[in-house]
């Protein structure tokens, strides 16, 4: 199993209406996002914030996405995104805890 460690699982998704690549969720970087989550409680900056490190880490190209970006989406676009991401990454039927 050594040899499988730092192996990514990525799959195809929609995403306003375009297709996109997420990747699969290291056990660390769940556990990072589960953290966050409960540091921010109700604060809705801290959540977007949030949801903003959750595409940067999964989604293919988003690493130079900004917060001022994340608000020109659709809200329920990205809590459709953040909730694959976290299904795809082993947390069920996850909602996005921190929306």
């Amino acid at each position: 199993m050594k040899n499988l460690v730092g192996k990514k699982l990525n799959k195809t998704t929609k995403f306003v209406g375009e297709e996109i690549t997420i990747t699969k969720l290291p056990l660390a970087r769940v556990f990072d996002i589960q953290e966050k989550a409960k540091a921010a409680g109700a604060d809705e900056k801290a959540q977007m914030e949030i949801m903003l490190f959750t595409f940067q880490s999964a989604v293919t190209g988003a690493g130079e996405l900004t917060l001022e970006d994340m608000y020109s989406f659709p809200l329920d676009d990205l809590q459709k995104l953040s909730e694959e991401i976290l299904e795809f990454s082993g947390l069920g039927n996850a909602k996005a805890a921190y929306l």
